[in-house]
């Protein structure tokens, strides 16, 4: 068991740092904003980096499914599999890419209109979706690119990539919103000019690895088989994924219909959810790399192992974050905001922050489990139901106790989650190792 737990962290602290620098792209731009006078500006942008994490949630099988499938490719020693598998979903991410700037238009309308917003915040949201839009083909084929890197265990070139992005986006800001005072078109501009550096380095790398168009064979890339269950898995994790873009849309929708105060609080309080979020998905990342391997090279010992290790470090890791927020949560708000109505609100909310990596650890874990299994009905059946029961549950609560009501409606949703995957687990292992083979010894150091 020692030696899997080597493993799990070995592995897992690059993608931790590699997963942290993701979600600095809206911290960074929700920080700028909120410095910016009245809450108006900094409303507009969180409503702006919910329409595109939407976006790119939704479609985030490009990473899920590329990670999951080169993953097994890797532990069967597949090498033509796992660069086909890469072609697939990049030529999946440019189609997408191009299609959400053809109907840019129409989306961000709709998305504006149905998350709602006082008419200031919902002009400075505009501005920012108008511009960040052009950045949608490169941040899709990031997914593709992370998912082949972290599919294949190199941990080390996500975080190169990851960092890569977030140090030309702050850069980028600095200069746009502080020194030429750009405002929330500056802040808009930093990000996509981040996401386009990200995709160019993502593609270097991929040529370095060996992945090169010249040994890509259209044949194999529309081999009828592959692609269909290829479709079938996109397709249950997208339905999968829009069940979890709507809890986070009708959160946010019903913090906005309570006043640009309450939806700029809870955007600062959503920044340390998904803060906690990536970093604990380090451990998922990881489990999902180590569990598609065994599975791939049919090794239930291994399999068997790897949750045992995975699921301890991730816990304790989250008890930590809980933690930190607790004894430092009102002093990281400040620097979210200068605003001393929003700092007031977040801090009164705080408490449901600080229970959440706890509660969520176990659903994260879970997906990663799943995920490297490639077992994607389960995962969608999953998400559907408890998403159903956050509905249900944020209606009843906010209508008596407001934004309370609405945080703890989030918790339970993260618990659902856990529940209805947690169920399956056994059945997960019995499909994925039908037949009783000879395991291997594993070192133990």
């Amino acid at each position: 068991m020692p030696y899997w737990y080597r493993r799990v962290f070995l592995l897992a602290l690059p993608l931790i740092l590699s997963n942290l620098t993701q979600p600095l792209l809206s911290t960074v731009d929700t920080i700028l904003s909120g410095h910016l006078p009245g809450p108006a500006a900094l409303g507009g942008v969180a409503m702006g980096g919910i329409f595109f994490n939407s976006i790119y949630w939704t479609f985030g099988f490009l990473r899920m499914a590329t990670s999951g499938l080169v993953a097994q490719s890797h532990g069967a020693e597949d090498e033509d599999q796992l660069m086909h598998h890469f072609g697939r979903a990049f030529l999946t991410a440019m189609l997408i890419g191009a299609a959400i700037l053809l109907l840019q238009s129409p989306l961000i309308s709709i998305a504006l209109n149905l998350l709602g917003a006082s008419p200031d915040a919902r002009a400075n949201a505009q501005i920012y979706c108008g511009i960040r839009i052009w950045s949608a083909p490169a941040s899709l084929a990031n997914y593709a690119i992370l998912g082949y890197l972290l599919g294949r265990q190199r941990a080390r070139a996500a975080l190169l990539l990851q960092a890569a992005i977030n140090v030309v986006n702050v850069l980028v800001a600095l200069v746009l919103v502080l020194h030429l005072h750009w405002g929330v078109a500056g802040i808009a501009t930093a990000t996509l000019a981040a996401e386009w550096s990200g995709c160019l380095l993502g593609l270097a790398i991929m040529l370095a690895a060996g992945v090169h168009p010249s040994r890509l064979r259209w044949s194999e890339l529309l081999h009828a088989p592959r692609l269909r269950h290829l479709f079938a898995l996109n397709r249950d994790i997208l339905l999968r994924t829009l069940s979890l873009v709507a809890a986070y849309a009708w959160f946010t929708r019903s913090g906005a219909k309570m006043g640009d105060a309450i939806l700029a609080a809870n955007a600062v309080l959503l920044n340390f959810h998904m803060i906690a979020s990536y970093g604990l998905d380090g451990f998922a990342n990881a489990t999902e790399a180590l569990v598609g391997e065994a599975i791939g090279a049919g090794r239930r010992f291994d399999f068997r192992s790897i949750l045992k290790a995975s699921f301890a470090a991730a816990v304790a890791v989250s008890a930590i974050i809980s933690l930190i927020y607790w004894v430092f949560g009102t002093r990281i708000i400040a620097v979210f905001t200068n605003q001393e109505p929003i700092r007031q609100l977040a801090a009164r909310f705080l408490p449901w922050i600080v229970a959440m990596p706890v509660v969520s650890v176990w659903n994260f874990q879970l997906d990663g489990i799943f995920i490297g299994a490639t077992r994607a009905a389960e995962l969608r059946d999953s998400m559907i139901l408890s998403f159903l029961g956050f509905l249900g549950l944020a209606v009843v609560l906010q209508a008596h106790f407001g934004d309370n009501g609405l945080w703890c409606a989030m918790l339970a949703f993260m618990a659902l989650r856990a529940i209805t995957l947690g169920l399956r687990l056994p059945s997960l292992e019995r499909r994925s190792f039908p037949i009783q083979n000879v395991e291997t010894v594993t070192p133990v150091f």
